[in-house]
């Protein structure tokens, strides 16, 4: 029976919560605030936790990063106001399994528990065709992604996949795998956001029994794991520069030495790394090594964002429909004509892996078989709900579309507003009167 921690502030809401999910056979533990929140992880041991962003003395993101450096962190659940999307996906970058939107429906949340349940640990073997699939496409853009992973699969260049967090990033180097001539050997992943410090080295690299507090037996590698495969090391910009110096040996000498041992192993292994920032800016300042930055670098990718691919959004609608349907026992088909409309103009911050989600709880949501308006987030909509000016105003005409242009760039950056206000050219104190004027604050 799964042991739950849930953090919420409101006491009326957290009690609905507890007891629903105590109904569906969890135990739970609920704590109001951080400070009690971070007591009850050190002291307890949860299989998940379901945080609330805003509390009294601080946000759901300390808890998730005080889980983040346990050896094997619980998934965790993000609960938040559509206002607060953005804050949510760049939990998601930290290490959240999913996020959840408040007013929380009962089946979603059940949904996304269970999900999160089933998925602790990432899959280490190759995957089925349907991976490949995943990141196919008609556009231009797609099509010249699959061209340069035919163009390189068959090397052992080392490859780095440029993109924005959701893009199919780990997808791209499953299908370099699966081209290539070690498709026969494992395929192992590993987040670097979610280790830092001894965590991190001994994950890559392995250690010895005793070579530090809680080091009870001798562990295997990362790197001898995926002996005369691939691994794919994602947001590998997280890594700390010990581990830097440790993976550039690694690459250069083709040996590995764990933890507390002074042997070296050899290793035969292809490295693909990926990450969501530009690591030229990270080596410039200082935080990325620029000599293994070239060692990775020997190939660069990029996964294309899903707002650049045009009509694949909907290739990829069709193929997450089918997903859903087959998961939820569901007979959903397409969506309504107002729901392609949204699809179509949301700038879809967490790309891919947000629009699987969106599609999966709508096709939960949806008893027939076209998904309508009210199976979708409130936050995707709110474009499409926006009066359009009539008639020749021309004042409320560039009103309204400064107002979608904003709204679009706020998703695009993921609410980042200096980054934001960067794009659109103008300082952040503008952009705060703007985002006042037009009801966009929180």
């Amino acid at each position: 029976m799964a042991r739950i921690l849930l953090v919420e502030d409101d006491l009326t809401f957290s009690l609905i919560l507890e007891n629903f999910l105590k109904k569906q056979g969890y135990l739970v533990e609920v704590a109001h605030r951080v400070k009690d929140g971070l007591k009850l992880v050190k002291s307890n041991s949860f299989q998940l936790l379901l945080l609330d962003y805003r509390l009294p003395d601080g946000t759901g993101l300390e808890l998730l990063q005080a889980c983040q450096a346990e050896d094997t962190p619980p998934p965790v659940i993000m609960m938040t106001s559509f206002q607060d999307v953005g804050t949510a996906v760049r939990a998601m970058r930290l290490g959240a399994f999913d996020y959840i939107t408040k007013p929380v429906n009962p089946d979603e949340l059940l949904m996304v528990v269970q999900e999160a349940l089933q998925e602790k640990v990432k899959p280490e073997a190759t995957t089925s065709p349907k991976a490949a699939a995943f990141i196919t496409g008609n556009s231009p853009i797609a099509q010249q992604l699959h061209d340069m992973i035919t163009l390189v699969a068959p090397t052992d260049m080392s490859v780095l996949v440029q993109g924005e967090s959701g893009t199919g990033k780990e997808y791209v180097a499953r299908t370099i795998h699966e081209h290539s001539k070690r498709a026969q050997a494992p395929f192992i992943a590993i987040d670097c956001g979610a280790i830092s410090g001894e965590i991190a080295n001994s994950e890559l690299f392995g250690h010895l029994k005793g070579a530090f507090t809680g080091a009870m037996q001798d562990k295997k590698g990362l790197f001898e794991a995926a002996q005369g495969g691939t691994l794919f090391l994602d947001e590998v910009g997280n890594l700390s520069y010990e581990i830097q110096m440790k993976l550039l040996r690694a690459l250069q000498e083709r040996v590995v030495q764990p933890l507390g041992s002074t042997a070296s192993i050899p290793v035969d292994v292809r490295v693909i790394a990926a990450t969501n920032d530009d690591l030229i800016n990270s080596v410039k300042n200082g935080d990325f090594r620029e000599d293994l930055y070239h060692r990775l670098n020997e190939f660069k990718l990029q996964a294309p964002a899903l707002r650049t691919r045009g009509q694949d959004l909907f290739l990829f609608v069709d193929h997450f429909i089918s997903q859903a349907n087959a998961e939820l026992d569901r007979h959903v088909q397409s969506l309504s004509p107002e729901v392609r409309e949204i699809f179509r103009n949301y700038g879809w911050p967490g790309n891919l892996r947000e629009l699987k989600n969106v599609v999966k709880r709508a096709v939960l949501l949806t008893p027939t078989e076209e998904i309508q308006k009210q199976a979708l987030p409130e936050e995707m909509y709110q474009l499409a709900t926006t009066p359009r000016p009539e008639g020749p105003d021309l004042k409320a005409m560039q009103e309204a579309n400064e107002r979608e242009l904003i709204l679009k760039t706020l998703q695009e950056v993921r609410y980042n507003k200096s980054k934001a206000a960067r794009l659109l050219n103008i300082d952040r104190k503008t952009l705060y009167l703007k985002l006042q004027k037009y009801n966009l604050l929180e």
